[in-house]
């Protein structure tokens, strides 16, 4: 199998989505593995679930709630 690597990202970029697949309950990893493969497969796919993973994440400067995102995440397992 063949290996990328993406330098550059922005850590906030990073930390939301290393939060988001903790929450699937997968490893950031497995996370964009499936996200690269649905944009191979069904390019439509991915940009509906990024426009998804935009319209969650916080506008820059806003104040984030850890307790509820802790919270939110326990309630979901």
């Amino acid at each position: 199998m063949a290996q990328v690597l993406i330098r550059q990202l922005e850590d906030q970029d990073v930390k939301r989505l290393r939060r988001q697949a903790k929450l699937r309950g997968i490893s950031l990893e497995q996370s964009l593995r499936e996200l690269l493969h649905q944009a191979a497969v069904d390019p439509k796919l991915l940009l509906e679930e990024l426009a998804q993973l935009r319209a969650q994440t916080p506008a820059k400067g806003s104040q984030i709630d850890a307790t509820a995102l802790i919270r939110e995440g326990r309630e979901q397992r």
